[in-house]
C-alpha cells in the first residue's frame, strides 16, 4: 500500500500522546517513588491494509506500545482510536466486543498455546466466544483455518508439543484469523524462529494480508525482517519516536543519527561492498531517569549544548517522512 494512498484515507488506528509509566514503589506504605517511562508521549497512525513496523533496541518501548493498544496494560495517558472508537474509554465489557477486531501474534509460539488443549480446541475457542456456530460449522472452520496457514486439517487432533516452532507459529496465526480481525499486532512474531522458517512465515503473513485486507502493526528488532514486510517504519528510542516514514525513506534516506546507526548494523552479503559501521558510545540510559533534551544526546555523534537542553519534536522531513532531531540532514 502506498503512503500517498494511505494519507488520503482515514486511519484504522490513531494513537495520540500515549504514555505508559510503571510505578516503582518503596517505603513502608509501598507508595510510588518514581516511574519507569516505558512509552512517553508518542503519536502515530496506521492505515487500513498497510504494515507499520516499530523498530528499536530492546527496552525502547516497542512491545509496551503494542500491549497498551491492546489494553493488556492500561495506559497512563493518551488516546487510542480504533475504527473510530476510543479504546481507553471503553468498559471491560465493551472492550471485549472490540477485541475480535484486534488480534495478536506473540513472540513465543509454544508459550502462547495451551499445552493441554488440542489445536482444534485452541482454534475453536475463538469461534465459540465470538461467533454463533454449530459444532459442525466450527469443525469445518477449524479445517479451513489450518489449510489457510499451510497445515493439514487432520492436525486439529494433535497437541502443540507435537509441532515444530514454525508450525506452532502458523497455529498462532490461524488463531488470530479465527476472529476475522481488522488489525493484527505481530509482537516479534518471527524472532524465535530459524531464518529459513522466518521467510516462510513472513511470506504467509503477506499472502494473508492481501487475501483478507489485513492491517499489521509489526514489532521487531530485526531490520532485515522489517525491510521485507513493511510499508512504513517507525523508529523508537527510550520511549520516544525518533523517526517515521516509508520503508524507502527510512532505509535509503535515513535522517536521524540513531536510525543511521541501526541501519549500519545490517550485515552486507556482498563482501566487495564496503559499509561504514557506526558504533554508538555508551549504553542506553535508564527509562527511570531519562536524559534531558534529546534522549539520544548521550550517545549521539552530533551532540551539542542545544541537544542537552531542547527536546526535539517530530517535524516533517519531506513527504510523509518525519524526524525528531535538531540537526537532521
Amino acid at each position: 500500500m502506498s503512503t500517498t494512498a494511505a494519507s488520503t484515507r482515514e486511519p484504522l488506528l490513531k494513537v495520540t500522546n500515549l504514555k505508559q509509566y510503571f510505578p516503582i514503589k518503596g517505603g513502608i506504605l509501598s507508595r510510588p517513588v518514581n516511574y519507569v517511562k516505558a512509552v512517553d508521549d508518542i503519536s502515530f497512525e496506521v492505515y487500513p491494509g498497510e504494515t507499520l513496523s516499530i523498530v528499536g533496541e530492546s527496552g525502547c518501548g516497542k512491545s509496551t506500545t503494542g500491549r497498551a493498544i491492546l489494553r493488556l496494560e492500561d495506559p497512563t495517558d493518551g488516546s487510542v482510536l480504533f475504527d473510530g472508537k476510543d479504546l481507553l474509554g471503553l468498559s471491560k465489557r465493551k472492550m471485549r466486543a472490540v477485541r475480535k477486531d484486534i488480534q495478536v501474534i506473540f513472540q513465543d509460539p509454544f508459550a502462547s498455546l495451551n499445552p493441554r488443549q488440542t489445536v482444534g480446541r485452541i482454534l475453536e475457542e475463538a469461534l465459540i466466544i465470538l461467533h454463533n456456530m454449530s459444532p459442525k460449522k466450527r469443525a469445518e472452520r477449524v479445517a479451513e483455518l489450518l489449510e489457510q496457514v499451510g497445515l493439514r486439517p487432520e492436525y486439529a487432533s494433535r497437541f502443540p508439543h507435537e509441532f515444530s516452532g514454525g508450525q506452532r507459529q502458523r497455529i498462532g496465526i490461524a488463531r488470530a484469523l479465527a476472529a476475522n480481525p481488522k488489525l493484527i499486532i505481530c509482537d516479534e512474531a518471527v524472532s524465535a524462529l530459524d531464518v529459513s522458517v522466518q521467510a516462510q512465515i513472513l511470506n504467509l503473513l503477506k499472502k494473508l494480508q492481501k487475501e483478507y485486507s489485513l492491517t499489521y502493526l509489526f514489532i521487531s528488532h530485526d531490520l532485515g525482517v522489517v525491510r521485507h514486510i513493511s510499508d512504513r517504519v517507525m523508529v523508537m528510542y527510550l520511549g520516544k519516536i525518533v523517526e517515521i516514514g516509508t520503508k524507502k525513506e527510512i532505509f535509503e534516506h535515513p535522517k536521524h543519527p540513531y536510525t543511521k546507526a541501526l541501519l549500519s548494523s545490517i550485515p552486507e552479503p556482498d563482501r566487495k561492498k564496503k559499509k561504514e559501521r557506526i558504533i554508538l558510545k555508551g549504553d542506553v540510559p535508564s527509562p527511570i531517569d531519562p536524559p534531558s533534551g534529546c534522549r539520544f544526546h548521550t550517545r549521539c555523534p552530533l551532540e551539542t549544548e542545544q541537544c542537552r537542553e531542547i527536546e526535539p519534536a517530530l517535524e516533517n522531513a519531506g513527504g510523509d517522512h518525519q524526524v525528531a532531531c535538531l540537526y537532521a540532514e
